[in-house]
């Protein structure tokens, strides 16, 4: 009998040689029918692995990011099988589980349409009433390449060819149907209860535009239909609080033909960006950083000392001045090292924090951007901290406070998880596991929740990485710590110790923010666009219920605000009071102030906000007070 440790602790005997489903079932009738795939020792597998070994076991179900994946990778086959079975003629890619759905990568002799999604849908659906049991198999390389050939599966064929000569190919098959796969997948089709194809879209084979654009069909699966609406509606409501779409309706920024992928920040945009600069500048200023600017434009020199040059030149922009190579920085690191490198430093200097809001520029795949998601050029907001070995503990504890009010104060929930030494990883073990030491201490001294994920670290150094939450519960990755040891060594960077000695700084690199233009398009998409009063490029609409006696009033007030720094702006066009408030709700101002006979008489406004029916009737002075204390005090909801 084996001895199975699960993911309680607790250990299960079974016989050697049973299947992990035969040890879900052994356990309770309930868990092997939620079961979807598992973890043994550590790695994703199919519920028809045996157990050969005494082993730790987690069974997976759709709750689990596993149990998922492997779902949504049967949901693909399932797909292909449908385009087969309509298509027959069709050559077949890649199709992965990818997060919130799948996708199938197929090449057609005639091209598909968003018209045939509802016949490949209603087919896949077939599949499933079919209740295909899916099987597993391997074969030697040589029989797998004659497999790929005789079914005229190109793709297949040079994924085979690329092989090791002695690698023993998987394979998967449900009816009819056969696949080139590693899996894992879940037992029958007919546990794909909820299936919805979402969108065709084009996508060049292996990722690159020199090969053949291939057409790419994309899916979302779901054990259970309801589970599928509540999906398509979040689905909805992503796509109204779209950055894109909510961009362009706002006025705040735009792209143009002439520069892909690189923002144009509009009026209106550049206020909500310059709110968030000066907020941040404030807090850095508070907490004794102190701010740089460093050059867009540097010598290759400079990237072959920081080791870009020979690991990221393929993204990065050069151009020749005076005969010699310079590349435009993708990154502030090396530009904030020469600052450092510029005097002296004793450790008395230490810690010191160099922050730096620097303009990088970074060559993406054109597929690959997205509005302000992923751009060409962004705005980092760096800080790097010099440092002694003994002062790590206490200047993470510090970002890691400060991430945590930046946070704060745009409603973000957020989750901490700290990567560890990757296989290929520079410098001494020894600095590895102090600097590891030391984060942990951080985290644990601060009393926060972090996950670890093992192995994923950077190869100079280990790192915290910030997950945000919005208000949908998506997760972004913006915030970073990361201790470096290499590059003060590439660019031999020093202090003077307490002993006289020279020594070797430590280095953390951090961002919050990260890409501001990035955080500011999952900002907009957090709060569909209804941006508190602070950051709201427009704060007030003023709405003079007649233009012919109650403009001059009205005016008179946006003078009066505008002198007091906040953001007013008077409707003065001649259309009724019910379009002009309408207007500015769809423009999400924050407040509107109707102004009439009662308020000029009374020196007073009628207050609506942004997404309430009824209107308050507030002194000018009380309104005023208001919403001054309301914007100092950067709050969130309206007051």
């Amino acid at each position: 009998m084996l001895n199975i440790t699960l993911k309680d602790g607790s250990v299960r005997q079974i016989a050697e040689g049973k299947s992990i489903l035969d040890l879900a079932q052994e356990i309770s009738e309930g868990l092997a029918r939620n079961a979807l795939a598992a973890k043994l020792n550590g790695e994703l597998v199919d519920l028809r692995t045996p157990l050969t070994q005494d082993a730790q076991v987690e069974i997976l179900d759709f709750n689990s990011e596993g149990g998922r994946h492997a779902f949504r990778h049967t949901s693909s086959h399932i797909l292909a099988q449908a385009i087969k079975r309509l298509w027959p003629g069709t050559k077949l890619a890649i199709g992965p589980a990818i997060e919130d759905g799948f996708y199938y990568d197929v090449d057609p002799l005639e091209p598909l349409t968003e018209e045939d999604l509802p016949k490949i849908e209603a087919e896949m659906n077939k599949i499933v009433k079919e209740g295909l049991a899916i099987e597993s198999y391997t074969l030697p390389r040589d029989e797998a390449l004659a497999w790929a050939r005789e079914a005229g599966e190109d793709y297949k064929v040079e994924l085979i060819q690329d092989l090791p000569e002695d690698e023993i190919i998987s394979f998967y098959k449900q009816g009819d149907f056969v696949d080139l796969c590693a899996g894992p997948h879940i037992m029958n089709t007919k546990q794909v209860k909820a299936i919805k194809l979402t969108a065709l879209a084009g996508a060049y084979w292996r990722g690159d535009e020199h090969n053949k654009m291939l057409t790419r069909v994309y899916g979302t699966s779901f054990p259970k239909k309801s589970d599928l609406e509540a999906h398509l509606a979040m689905l909805e409501e992503a796509k109204q609080r779209d950055h894109r779409k909510l961009g362009k309706e706002l006025g705040l920024f735009m792209f143009s033909e002439f520069g892909p992928g690189f923002p144009f920040w509009l009026p209106k945009g550049m206020i909500v960006k310059n709110e968030i600069i000066q907020f941040w500048k404030e807090l850095h200023y508070r907490d004794f950083y102190q701010e740089i600017s460093t050059p867009v434009l540097l010598n290759r020199s400079l990237w072959e000392t920081s080791g870009h040059w020979d690991h990221y030149r393929e993204n990065m922009y050069t151009t020749v001045i005076d005969d010699e190579d310079f590349a435009v920085k993708p990154m502030n690191c090396p530009g904030g090292m020469l600052v450092y490198k510029s005097e002296q430093r004793s450790y008395r200097d230490l810690p010191m924090r160099m922050a730096e809001l620097g303009l990088v520029h970074r060559h993406e795949k054109s597929g690959t951007l997205h509005g302000l998601m992923r751009v060409r050029n962004f705005t980092q907001d760096d800080a790097h901290i010099y440092m002694t070995p003994e002062q790590i503990t206490e200047e993470i504890k510090g970002v890691v406070r400060l991430t945590d009010e930046i946070y704060k104060k745009f409603h973000f929930d957020y989750k901490m998880v700290l990567s560890t030494r990757p296989d290929d990883y520079m410098g001494k073990l020894e600095e590895w596991d102090a600097a590891e030491a030391g984060l942990k201490k951080a985290l644990d001294e601060l009393g926060v929740d972090y996950t670890i994920n093992e192995g994923d670290g950077a190869f100079y150094g280990p790192k915290i990485d910030f997950y945000i939450l919005d208000s949908m519960k998506r997760v972004w990755q913006c915030g970073t710590i990361q201790l470096d040891f290499q590059l003060p060594q590439r660019f031999e960077a020093e202090y003077i110790g307490q002993d006289g000695e020279k020594h070797r700084p430590i280095m953390i690199h951090r961002a919050i923010l990260g890409s501001l233009e990035r955080f500011i398009g999952v900002l907009i998409e957090h709060c569909a666009g209804k941006f508190p009063a602070w950051l709201a490029p427009v704060q007030v609409r003023i709405l003079p219920i007649s233009t012919d006696k109650h403009l001059t009033y009205a005016k008179a007030l946006e003078d009066k605000m505008r002198s007091l720094g906040l953001r007013p702006e008077v409707d003065d066009r001649n259309e009724k009071l019910g379009y002009k408030i309408r207007q500015a709700q769809v423009e999400k101002i924050p407040y509107m102030l109707i102004v009439g006979d009662q308020e000029v008489a009374e020196g007073q406004v009628s207050v609506r906000r942004r997404d309430a029916e009824k209107n308050e009737l507030m002194s000018q002075e009380a309104f005023v007070e208001m919403l001054q204390g309301a914007v100092k005090r950067r709050d969130w909801d309206l007051a």
